[in-house]
């Protein structure tokens, strides 16, 4: 057993667990892998694992382990797995049937938005898409990466999955040719028995993520599309930089077409893939025949073709595409007839937007209300972005579907481009404010399932309150709009909060507690219209004794159009269904509400509300 604890100390640094061994050494040689095992599989007890927190899990997890089955299975992913994907889903099955692995998690370095694109996998086959900040120094996978270590950790909080905090969890940093790449995690039980079989399958992963950057990058590296010779995505955004550059200078226009084929799913699952790419090429073809000599037609990705059009503007570009529409409905393919079902969006510089990636979100976003908007005579209706209001609810959700993907791809978020438009948006009367404001608090109830038309309904309650009170009407339509507003600081807390359904932690309570001044901050003071909601916003989770939050406010301090809100609020929570429990009746909510009253909620307007309460639709 000497030997065993001489590897274990020339292994790890005492103070934090971490091994010292580079991952890009040979573990399958004397000094590695073989005799690691051979050791390991030698009867290390408890004892000589002393100082680690979960020792006692390790032995009740303990498990023999087929060491050259488990590297054979491993050879078999790297000769049968061609897409990081599917390799990624093998290992991780791998690893939850042979160590008995909690979750596993991959993390690919970008270096274009200074991030890591994480996803994690849990043995429930739950999966979690999440991204590090390489700047944020405090994490414990960018203190892995700079320190160049294997870590082991008694616990995964750094992960902020609420599940998965209490076990403990292994990063390994992936490097190839000198340079990390990528970053690997697991947990098992007994992870410390087990770190050198993730050490080689992680040293395997990273190859095979090198191999597939590469192909990427030779493929990439073509100006033209293999399947429809336009010019490819990376020529596109080339190109269109081009031509916004020109169209700065010369005080020209510029518009972008996109044309998404419809169908195409269907089209692979019935007819198969080759006559899916036929269809493209047909697409691709007819555009590229029609368009002027200057105008640029390239593969955007997938069915969709996309087009510049110089020295054009929405209404041109929008007969330009019909014209295009029509030619396409011409074209027969065998077993498919004519190709009538394109669905075209429309964006133009500098009247949309002056920024390119902009430009693109709101194409892509018209593509998607083209979508939701039919057939017109047999063809897809063209939109283009100054065609429909932002707010509009179809427009509001292309722009969430297109936002998402942007988020996997350059790190941008839906709510902070919302806020955004929302902060840009020129207001031209009372209604377009409660329009857009109700759109921009539905938005945000989306987040959360069991919170959906949550805002609505507390301002409906509020404004009958208020009614019921006999404040002046100004007063009431302050009140209704704060009370949309209420929850809108919820933008800026995490989805695994927002939705857990079990009880929060002490710690997860504190960050809910942050998103009324989160909405003040974040929403109200930028925007001049809104400043007289923010005493409903930032005091609405006050209360009578005082002991509500952020400022414990007590009685009469609280602003009375927030201990409005706070009823009506606390009203909707109750009768709402929720993942642990089915929604309350109007007497029993009417009940809890009487029981704290005077401590919790004002008196005189919870009886207020009780008298009312009977009118009012018990579910919205």
């Amino acid at each position: 057993m000497q030997k065993s604890k001489e590897i274990k100390e020339n292994s790890y640094n005492k103070d934090n667990l971490s091994p010292k061994n580079s991952i890009t050494t040979n573990p399958i040689d004397k000094s590695g892998l073989v005799a690691k095992i051979n050791i390991l599989g030698s009867g290390m007890n408890s004892s000589k694992m002393a100082h680690s927190s979960f020792a006692k899990h390790t032995e009740k997890m303990t498990s023999i382990v087929d060491y050259a089955a488990f590297i054979k299975e491993i050879n078999e992913i790297i000769k049968n797995y061609k897409e990081i994907k599917d390799s990624l889903n093998a290992f991780h099955n791998l690893f939850v049937s042979t160590l008995h692995c909690t979750y596993t998690a991959l993390g690919i370095i970008n270096e274009q938005s200074n991030t890591i694109d994480m996803k994690l996998l849990d043995k429930n086959s739950n999966v979690y898409s999440y991204k590090v900040f390489m700047n944020d120094k405090e994490n414990e996978i960018i203190k892995a990466i700079d320190n160049d270590e294997i870590t082991v950790l008694k616990n995964s909080e750094y992960l902020k999955i609420p599940s998965l905090t209490h076990l403990p969890s292994l990063i390994i940093p992936i490097k190839i040719q000198g340079r990390t790449i990528c970053v690997a995690a697991a947990s098992d039980y007994n992870i410390q028995n087990h770190i050198s079989l993730y050490q080689l399958a992680s040293a395997n992963l990273g190859l095979l993520i090198q191999n597939s950057d590469l192909y990427k990058r030779v493929s990439q590296n073509s100006s033209m599309d293999a399947l429809t010779n336009l010019y490819s995505h990376r020529r596109f955004h080339e190109l269109l930089s081009q031509e916004l550059s020109y169209a700065e200078t010369s005080k020209s226009k510029v518009s972008v077409l996109i044309f998404d084929i419809n169908d195409m799913a269907q089209i692979n699952r019935e007819y198969g893939h080759s006559k899916g790419d036929e269809v493209i090429k047909v697409v691709a073809n007819k555009i590229n025949e029609n368009i002027k000599k200057h105008d640029i037609a390239a593969r955007y990705g997938g069915d969709k073709i996309s087009v510049i059009l110089r020295d054009m503007n929405a209404e041109e570009a929008k007969y330009m595409a019909e014209y295009l529409t029509y030619s396409l409905s011409c074209c027969l393919v065998d077993d498919i007839g004519p190709v009538n079902k394109v669905s075209v969006g429309i964006a133009t510089y500098p009247d949309d937007s002056m920024d390119k990636e902009k430009l693109l979100i709101l194409a892509e976003q018209a593509v998607l209300v083209s979508k939701t908007k039919g057939y017109t005579n047999g063809r897809s209706t063209i939109v283009s972005t100054q065609d429909f209001d932002f707010w509009d609810d179809a427009a509001l959700n292309s722009f969430a579907i297109v936002m998402a993907k942007r988020n996997a791809q350059l790190g941008i978020k839906f709510e902070d481009a919302l806020v955004e438009q929302f902060q840009n948006e020129n207001i031209l009367s009372q209604n377009h404010l409660i329009e857009v404001v109700t759109s921009l608090a539905s938005a945000i109830d989306a987040k959360d399932e069991y919170t959906k038309d949550h805002s609505a309904s507390v301002s409906r309650y509020s404004v009958a309150l208020a009614r019921a009170m006999d404040l002046p009407e100004n007063e009431i339509e302050r009140i209704k709009l704060g009370a949309l507003l209420h929850d809108i600081g919820k933008i800026g807390i995490p989805e695994d909060v927002l939705r857990k359904p079990d009880k929060l932690t002490d710690e997860e309570f504190k960050t809910i507690q942050q998103h009324p001044t989160i909405g003040v901050q974040k929403i109200l003071e930028p925007n001049p219209l809104l400043h007289d909601l923010i005493p409903i916003v930032k005091y609405h989770h006050e209360r009578w004794d005082g002991k509500g939050y952020p400022c414990g406010l007590k009685g009469e301090e609280i602003p009375l159009a927030a201990r409005i809100v706070a009823v009506a609020d606390t009203y909707h929570a109750l009768i709402s269904d929720r993942p642990y429990r089915k929604g309350m009746s109007v007497e029993k909510a009417c009940s809890i509400l009487e029981e704290g009253s005077g401590k919790y909620w004002d008196k005189e307007l919870v009886r207020q509300f009780i008298a009312i309460a009977p009118s009012l639709a018990t579910k919205i």
